[in-house]
């Protein structure tokens, strides 16, 4: 069934978890993050990345992400992630998508916050919640171009993020602290006393982006300080990859795709379903 991101946002809080959010380009994906979000009956977030249209057409991987939350048996958010215009934001409440993040991060702050709050206005006609960003997290979210560590000068501001939230409205607030998109090249060193200045002065639930590739005890010590939103997204398509690699080396003569999907399906399912035992502590 469909829920709106403050629905997730309220679960996450009341139980002081994290909200596990997935993008969905491909099929693959999009079922393995149904599948163990059913199984332990708990909220997630199905997203699409404007960076992905070149995977999947949000016109096209959208509707089958919105007709699939709606037949599930627990409460999906379906959201648009890293709209880098109004318009794309738009595109996908066209199709049905019932939340977005609007990522204005590396304009002028002006401009960002003008920008988000067009946004903010456009979703709060239709009820829906919106996911801002303030601060920049190096590389993108299809794993490209990243760095592997994070950029301490770019971490956001706790005086910021709290003008940023009184000047948008906006739901949730994606923030720089430590976390990067795409593969780690170091060790990540997350600062966890930003993180709880950034909630105590933004008031609203902070968002993980570059969620991919920590331990149990990163994600739940971010928990614990203020994170309620966990994006996720490489190191399962990596899964699936590593998967499909393995059935190509050990049956060379393999003949079909679908053996690769398959194999990918189950390991990108293994793979979420460990992220969501963390985040929500599941057993």
């Amino acid at each position: 069934m469909l829920i709106g991101l403050r629905d997730a946002l309220d679960f996450a809080e009341s139980r002081n978890c994290g909200i596990a959010a997935i993008n969905t380009p491909t099929l693959e994906l999009l079922l393995s993050a149904i599948r163990v979000a059913e199984r332990y009956q708990v909220p997630l977030i199905v997203q699409h990345a404007q960076v992905h249209e070149t995977v999947n057409a949000i016109e096209d991987i959208g509707p089958v992400m919105v007709e699939l939350a709606r037949r599930s048996s627990t409460g999906l958010v379906v959201h648009v992630d890293h709209g880098e215009t109004v318009d794309y934001v738009e595109r996908g409440f066209a199709v049905g998508f019932n939340s977005a993040m609007f990522d204005g991060s590396r304009l002028p702050y002006d401009d960002n916050v003008a920008q988000t709050r067009a946004v903010v206005e456009i979703a709060t006609a239709r009820g829906y919640g919106v996911e801002g960003e303030l601060g920049v997290m190096p590389g993108r979210e299809d794993g490209v171009e990243s760095k592997g560590v994070a950029d301490q000068a770019l971490y956001t501001r706790p005086e910021d993020a709290a003008a940023f939230v009184a000047a948008t409205g906006v739901t949730a607030l994606a923030c720089s602290f430590g976390t990067v998109h795409g593969l780690y090249k170091a060790v990540p060193k997350i600062d966890y006393e930003l993180i709880r200045e950034l909630r105590r002065a933004g008031g609203v639930p902070i968002v993980m982006h570059g969620g991919s590739g920590l331990s149990c005890d990163e994600y739940r010590s971010s928990i614990e300080r203020g994170v309620r939103k966990i994006n996720y997204y490489t190191y399962a398509d990596k899964a699936g990859l590593d998967a499909a690699r393995k059935v190509l080396d050990d049956q060379p003569d393999t003949h079909v795709f679908c053996d690769l999907t398959v194999a990918a399906t189950k390991a990108i399912e293994a793979n979420l379903d460990d992220l969501v035992r963390c985040l929500y502590r599941v057993v």
